[in-house]
């Protein structure tokens, strides 16, 4: 999941600071109670509302599934997540999940995975 944007993170400050009370701050914004309170914490110890930086390293494993998806759809486009797996693994010796190469597909643009196969 995404961090909420800086911008939303100052707007919801701003609705609090003018007085508005916090739930329904949090009911007009769409965020909790606990956000806007950690927020507000956040800003008054360090200054600032900027999220922080997903910890770890960064994915290896989906950026070489994003890269080799587009060519594989134009090869073998009837193939099932499993297979298509199946395939990455082959192809690169790294094995992926399914949930990891359904998240990709998800991501790709409109019209990247065809959904209805081909009658075998």
């Amino acid at each position: 999941m995404k961090a909420y944007s800086k911008d939303l993170r100052l707007k919801a400050l701003d609705a609090v600071d003018r007085g508005m009370d916090r739930k329904e701050v949090a009911g007009i914004f769409g965020i909790s109670v606990p956000s806007i309170k950690r927020w507000l914490r956040r800003r008054r110890e360090s200054g600032d509302v900027e999220p922080t930086p997903i910890p770890g390293p960064p994915a290896k494993k989906g950026a070489l599934v994003e890269a080799w998806l587009p060519t594989q759809f134009e090869n073998a486009p009837d193939l099932t997540l499993k297979e298509h797996c199946e395939a990455f693994e082959e192809a690169s010796g790294v094995k992926v999940s399914a949930a990891t190469m359904c998240r990709r597909i998800s991501r790709l643009p409109e019209g990247g995975w065809p959904i209805k196969k081909s009658p075998e």
